[in-house]
């Protein structure tokens, strides 16, 4: 969960995540929407990957990357939890 938080306190990996919502896209063209480095993107594409939010799939030259909402998700449950969320929504509606 850690990972996970740590990764989504960037802005510009917020954005990447917004951006893969409607499809998969080459790492190219979600660099070319930033006013980055190359090697920048590349750090936070790796900061993604490592906490299991996005998959990278090689296609030749081209590093074609999707969003893993399961882990996403799963985090944000597993934290609602650890605050009680989950039991004071359960609580009030009963």
């Amino acid at each position: 969960m850690n990972a996970v938080f740590e990764a989504l306190a960037h802005p510009t990996r917020r954005e990447v995540l917004e951006m893969l919502k409607s499809g998969s896209r080459t790492a190219g063209e979600l660099a070319d929407a930033f006013t980055v480095s190359k090697p920048t993107m590349s750090a936070h594409f790796a900061k993604l990957k490592e906490a299991g939010l996005i998959q990278a799939d090689q296609r030749g030259a081209t590093i074609i990357y999707s969003i893993n909402l399961s882990v996403l998700e799963e985090a944000l449950l597993g934290f609602m939890g650890r605050i009680g969320v989950a039991e004071r929504q359960r609580g009030e509606a009963t």
